[in-house]
């Protein structure tokens, strides 16, 4: 009895060394990739802006956990398919055979390493990520105070929460023709105007200090009155968030999994609020049109002249009688908070694909198995897109918009199992 259970140990430790020599050398490729693509460029502008190297490599380190939460799953699907295709060429699934030990015994090893792969690749995207984005904004928010050229740029255009800060030229630290669109006070909503600016950090946000200011204040509910004032300087601060609150320059990407669940459930909330009161202004639109009709049919008045008084009245119900426009924010959301467990999860489900694929590469298994798993790479971020797409632009429904390339890859999986069952 000990023979055979040595045996078997040997057979998973070996597939289990196998696989993890594939998914190191992948998951350097893919890092390199991602990291090239996604970081470098961005630090390069930086660093042409003169920011100091220090912040650049730290703004660096915090966006790695995107790249790292990106990398997992598709290294697990070459290197499954190098590491099984590998094993195939060299006829060593024949070897077990003639130990006693069926091929997909081996197999375990890889659905251990794709469910760890799949675990660390989540906690990347759903725990490391957030953290590097806030470590990311306070450090980037530093930046901007001594390299104002990394944000607000000569002729563009920005938003901080409410409000939208246009610039002009820039000259050094020296911002020049700045104008700001904010809310005020109340109902208010107000434009500013100044000739100069410059960009200081402080505690809660930044704060700019402008020259030869002109302000003017509108309230909505009398657009016909307005106030205005002139300043030689103003201080006027960007505000953050107050503390534990997510800041609305944070996307959904941004978010862990349980923020994003709560601002959600936010969402669906004042969507059924706002669904309610068209409902019940619907319905209280039909009592005024059927009371109105009543009235009509008892005074016995001819039904033209009825119909045009009855025509506002039945106007104003048709769109209260029409559903209420999805949310497309909402419909956003929760796509990415879909894809926060369908692409980790991805790691799981290539190995499926991955190892039945790899048994098929009877010659230079490597090779074939890494060109091989970067074909299928390019497909699964295909329907990755066009599940997202689809989800956005016609609202399919988020899960099934976000899970379909993974069960493709299950299906596709189950067909290679069930070819191989039956040729036995």
């Amino acid at each position: 009895m000990r023979g055979p259970r040595r045996r078997f140990r040997t057979v998973l430790l070996y597939a289990a060394r196998e696989f993890l020599f594939g998914f190191l050398v992948c998951f350097l490729f893919f890092f390199a990739v991602f990291f090239v693509n996604q970081i470098l460029l961005m630090a390069e502008e930086i660093l042409s802006k003169k920011a100091p190297l220090r912040d650049v490599l730290l703004l660096l380190l915090y966006s790695l956990p995107s790249v790292v939460a990106m990398s997992f799953p598709f290294a697990s699907l070459v290197g499954a398919l190098m590491a099984a295709g590998r094993m195939s060429s060299d006829n060593e699934f024949l070897a077990m055979m003639a130990g006693g030990i069926a091929p997909k015994r081996a197999f375990l090893p890889f659905v251990v390493l794709g469910l760890a792969f799949s675990l660390v690749s989540f906690s990347m995207n759903d725990f490391f990520l957030p953290l590097g984005t806030m470590r990311f904004a306070k450090l980037y928010r530093k930046l901007l105070a001594s390299t104002p050229a990394l944000e607000l740029k000569p002729w563009s255009v920005k938003k901080y929460r409410d409000v939208t800060v246009v610039t002009g030229d820039t000259s050094g630290s020296e911002l020049g023709g700045l104008l700001i669109f904010d809310k005020g006070d109340g109902d208010a909503e107000r434009v500013i105007s100044a000739a100069r600016a410059s960009l200081e950090a402080s505690e809660d946000g930044v704060l700019l200090r402008l020259q030869d200011v002109w302000e003017q204040s509108v309230e909505r509910d009398e657009p016909d009155r307005f106030e205005w004032a002139q300043a030689s300087s103003m201080e006027y601060r960007l505000r953050e968030g107050e503390p534990g609150e997510i800041s609305s320059s944070v996307g959904p990407h941004d978010m862990a999994s349980v923020d994003l669940a709560r601002v959600i459930g936010e969402k669906e909330a004042a969507f059924a609020v706002r669904s309610e009161r068209k409902r019940e202004d619907a319905a209280k639109a039909r009592e005024r049109l059927a009371e109105a009709y009543e009235l009509e049919a008892a005074a016995l008045r001819a039904w033209a002249n009825a119909a045009e008084r009855l025509g506002p009245k039945l106007s104003s119900l048709r769109p209260l009688e029409l559903p209420p426009p999805a949310d497309r924010t909402l419909q956003v959301y929760k796509l990415e908070y879909y894809k926060k467990f369908s692409i980790p999860f991805g790691a799981l489900c290539f190995v499926f694909l991955a190892f039945p694929l790899g048994l098929r590469a009877r010659r230079a298994g490597r090779a074939v198995g890494f060109g091989l798993g970067l074909l299928v790479s390019v497909l699964y971020w295909a329907l990755l897109l066009g599940g997202q797409t689809l989800g956005t632009r016609l609202g399919w429904p988020p899960f099934w918009a976000m899970w379909a390339p993974n069960l493709t890859v299950m299906a596709s999986a189950a067909l290679l199992w069930a070819a191989r069952a039956a040729r036995g």
